[in-house]
């Protein structure tokens, strides 16, 4: 990742880091034997960033039983041990959802979250990063329920500088959906980016339309939709992860954004959420800019968690 994106990256992150280093006080900084004071306070962070109450005591546990062996003995030690097993578990989500594309027709990304999140200026964002590294992008405004949901993507897509496929309000989305990789297939394009309707992940209606709509997408490209991603508001921490067994039964999520990182201290979730649902977090939203969705890189990730 470009520095530019490494100190936007760190930027986002300043709430949870911060809140992170203080419970961990000296345990990153002291020199000396290891002591169980530092697990504790390690412990107690993890919890806070909302890595999950499960997931912070297995990694404690699992650093107490490297002290108790004898291969975790100094204070020093410490940071990289749980920068280690931070990254093992980021690239074990990341490996086990690869996106693959085989047969001809563009790819399909569909975006799928709850109202709110950021889902609608996200699809213009990823287009743009698409087409910054040489991709050729159709979107699809098959949000067709949510009042000026279609103006909103056509405004973003103008800003972009992209083309959107809509139809009338309360349109068919599925429709919507074989219009655009249609004007794909025509124009010919790179990938359809499709954005749908968010209402509460409760309503049975939304998970059917959202299958009519992956049902479509497979029919007219082989394989698609390639890429599924669920969009989370950063700010809702581990409740998200709900939200993420509601779309993934339906629609077959295979990554996360998480938007509005910059304004909340749960950055953990991300660990959470690789932890509980073996997902991966594609990409991160750190501010309302057309370029402030960055892709995810684990390592950079950990490493702005971590450093003192």
């Amino acid at each position: 990742m470009a520095g530019s994106f490494v100190k936007k990256l760190k930027h986002g992150l300043l709430m949870t880091h911060t809140e992170f280093i203080e419970k961990v006080g000296e345990s990153f900084r002291r020199t000396g034997p290891v002591e169980s004071s530092h697990i504790d306070r390690l412990e107690e962070a993890l919890i806070a960033a909302d890595t999950g109450v499960e997931l912070s005591i297995r990694l404690a546990d699992e650093l107490r039983e490297e002290i108790r062996k004898g291969s975790l003995t100094t204070a020093e030690e410490l940071r990289p041990a749980i920068r280690g097993r931070l990254l093992d578990l980021l690239n074990t989500a990341l490996s086990a959802n690869p996106v693959t594309q085989t047969g001809a027709g563009p790819k399909v990304t569909l975006l799928v979250g709850v109202n709110g999140t950021g889902k609608t200026t996200t699809v213009a964002k990823i287009a743009k990063r698409r087409k910054e590294n040489g991709a050729t992008v159709v979107l699809a405004a098959a949000d067709t329920f949510r009042a000026a949901a279609v103006e909103q993507l056509q405004i973003w897509a103008e800003r972009v500088g992209v083309p959107v496929i809509s139809q009338h309000e309360g349109a068919d989305p599925a429709a919507v959906v074989y219009d655009a990789i249609a004007s794909a297939k025509a124009r010919p394009a790179d990938e359809v980016i499709i954005d749908t309707a968010g209402r509460l992940h409760t309503h049975a209606n939304l998970m059917k339309e959202l299958e009519k709509v992956r049902k479509v997408a497979a029919r007219e490209v082989d394989g698609a939709p390639h890429e599924v991603l669920l969009v989370l508001d950063a700010t809702t921490g581990s409740n998200g992860i709900e939200q993420a067994l509601r779309f993934g039964a339906t629609v077959g999520v295979n990554g996360v954004v998480l938007t509005k990182l910059d304004g909340t201290a749960k950055g953990g979730v991300i660990l959470a959420i690789a932890d509980t649902l073996r997902l991966p977090v594609r990409w991160v939203g750190v501010g309302e800019g057309a370029d402030d969705l960055l892709p995810f890189d684990p390592e950079d990730f950990v490493d702005a968690l971590l450093e003192s």
